[in-house]
């Protein structure tokens, strides 16, 4: 066997184990999610939300439903309402939407909400005030319990991932999330997504 023949099946054994530490990133913008209680108080009584995609973790979906937030300063319009309800309401936007609201935003893990300011809800027909829960998501990675291990990572650990978009950078400060719930996909949000030159298909692998 030739040197060059040897060569291309190396690099070729190689490109296919970086392929499979690597995942796609997915850009996630300004979303609410609502309680049951939440829903009724802004839809109507025994309301329920309409599913108008799946999204890419099992489960989860956008809904038709739209609503505006509103701030000390400004408001965002039009803001998605992602399902199924859950237990405690919680608004995710970046920190440049935080700044056009007017409200200084934290950057926390999604459902860690104790500390958080609230934020103004309206639908066509009704407002609420949430008293917390609005936030700037900890950029993370939904891993699917059996690629923890092909990954090298575990659950709640906090890793740097090389985005590799139009103008690729290292993010720091990157949670692990680890469910046989989940499929294996990193969230960023517009303004990590504008930093990096995502574009759909965007591949990130982790540095260890």
């Amino acid at each position: 066997m030739d040197n060059q023949l040897v060569e291309s099946i190396v690099n070729e054994v190689i490109k296919r184990v970086q392929e499979e530490t690597c995942f796609e990133v997915e850009a996630s913008g300004k979303h609410v999610h609502l309680s049951r209680k939440d829903i009724d108080s802004l839809f109507g009584e025994g309301y329920q939300l309409t599913k108008a995609k799946d999204l890419s973790q099992p489960g989860q979906y956008a809904c038709k439903e739209r609503v505006t937030l509103i701030g000390p300063k400004g408001s965002l319009h039009n803001v998605v309402v992602l399902g199924p309800e859950r237990k405690e309401s919680q608004v995710e936007v970046s920190l440049t939407d935080a700044v056009v609201l007017g409200v200084p935003v934290p950057v926390k893990e999604s459902g860690k909400l104790e500390g958080t300011p609230g934020i103004v809800i309206a639908s066509g027909r009704n407002v609420i005030r949430l008293d917390c829960g609005l936030i700037a998501a900890q950029r993370h990675i939904h891993v699917k319990a059996e690629d923890a291990e092909k990954l090298n990572v575990t659950n709640g650990e906090i890793v740097q991932v090389k985005v590799n978009g139009k103008r690729p950078l290292i993010f720091d400060d990157v949670l692990v999330r680890v469910s046989p719930n989940y499929e294996t996909y990193m969230h960023i949000d517009y303004d990590e997504a504008n930093a990096c030159g995502f574009m759909k298909g965007t591949k990130g692998k982790i540095l260890k």
